[in-house]
């Protein structure tokens, strides 16, 4: 679920792996290891979802809701 999800983000925003790795505090080779299914750490759950303005209850599939809560 959350692969999937990051990855749509990703997708949708045009941008690598390695893009997306340097924004949110990753080497490439660990935002690709998130993307393939390992769970993220809690630290790198909140930047990539910092970073894609989305809730992490959302990435995490606990809601459809996608907004985060403000």
């Amino acid at each position: 679920m959350f692969a999937e999800k990051i990855r749509l983000l990703r997708n949708e925003r045009h941008l690598t792996q390695a893009d997306v790795a340097e924004q949110v505090g990753l080497s490439v080779r660990g935002y690709q290891d998130l993307e393939l299914g390992a769970k993220p750490r809690y630290d790198a759950l909140l930047r990539i979802a910092d970073f894609y303005e989305v809730s992490v209850d959302w990435l995490m599939g606990r809601t459809e809701n996608r907004l985060l809560a403000r």
